[in-house]
């Protein structure tokens, strides 16, 4: 989202009242949560034109309404308490209103990836490995992203062999970040790390990087890197879905967001979107590529990221059905 819509979402979200953004609020990511609350904070006044402009974008209307939020930081607190509990909000609200950093590994989620990276760039690759685990794969990968190869390749190593992780590991994990996440002899072993998380996690890393971890991993362990090759899902497996979940894929993407995407996508891929889409939606999504210019490989992997995204959710919901590695699998 662009600076333009972070504020108009903003305003919309200081209309609704603070039960209502705090609902909203529950349904968002960290980034998002982040990103919003740093933009109203910033919305110390707004005009009662501005206000008008964005309700009758959303909501229909506007009613005859001033200033919106006298105090804009006492909001912002108010809010992400009801929407988070007072702990999380807590580790967000210095960072938002005062940019002051918070510690341990919940708090890493609600970080920016280059701020993480920094912290444990100096970390022993087996303590990144079982902190990367708690985080979601995009942001783990991202944090991998500005590390070095070698490191980096040690650490996919260590997630891909990680079984699990014992409440004295995490007491420990907790002591390089100064903050307890769990601990006591009755919290029970930690189901994280092993060749899912790390498919996941370098499922987000690129082709380029992804080639390269896996031959690093290929070297020291070739069946490792099979079973990790086995569970992943590219963008070129998209041609592996059946029509009827190909078509429940492209429900849920933009246009603007399907044609970057499919720049950089095999002639394979382009052909079965087309024949997923009306002979009209076809057409105009032809004559859409051929005019758009070139696009940044960046672009064009970050939006491929973001329909793998839907593809998992989608999956975890049932819509769709992704043929797994090995043993006939599911995911």
């Amino acid at each position: 989202m662009d600076e333009q819509g972070l504020e108009d979402a903003a305003i919309l979200l200081m209309s609704l009242g603070e039960e209502e953004a705090a609902e909203v609020f529950k349904q968002l990511t960290p980034k998002e949560v982040q990103g919003l609350g740093e933009t109203i904070a910033k919305l110390k006044t707004v005009s009662k034109e501005r206000v008008e402009s964005v309700l009758d974008r959303f909501a229909g209307e506007a009613t005859d309404m001033g200033a919106l939020v006298a105090d804009t930081d006492e909001y912002v607190k108010s809010v992400l308490r009801k929407a988070l509990g007072d702990e999380k909000a807590n580790l967000l609200i210095d960072r938002i209103l005062q940019g002051e950093d918070t510690t341990g590994i919940e708090s890493l989620k609600w970080m920016d990836a280059a701020s993480v990276a920094e912290m444990l760039r100096n970390e022993h690759p087996q303590i990144v490995a079982a902190i990367l685990v708690h985080l979601d794969p995009d942001q783990a990968s991202s944090v991998l992203k500005s590390f070095t190869e070698r490191h980096r390749n040690e650490v996919m190593i260590r997630i891909a062999t990680l079984d699990g992780i014992q409440p004295n590991a995490l007491k420990d994990l907790n002591e390089v970040l100064s903050r307890v996440l769990a601990g006591g002899v009755q919290v029970k072993r930690q189901s994280l790390g092993g060749v899912k998380p790390a498919a996941e996690i370098i499922n987000m890393m690129g082709s380029a990087l992804e080639t390269s971890i896996l031959d690093y991993i290929r070297e020291s362990d070739g069946d490792l890197a099979q079973k990790i090759q086995d569970n992943m899902f590219v963008f070129d497996d998209l041609g592996k879905l059946d029509d009827k979940g190909f078509q429940s894929l492209l429900k849920e993407v933009q246009t603007e967001s399907l044609i970057i995407a499919l720049k950089g996508a095999s002639p394979e891929i382009r052909e079965k979107v087309f024949k997923n889409m009306s002979s009209r939606a076809a057409e105009t999504l032809r004559e859409d590529l051929e005019s758009r210019g070139p696009v940044k490989l960046s672009e064009v992997e970050s939006e491929q990221k973001e329909m793998l995204k839907i593809v998992r959710r989608l999956a975890d919901e049932g819509q769709i059905v992704l043929a797994g590695g090995g043993d006939d699998e599911y995911v």
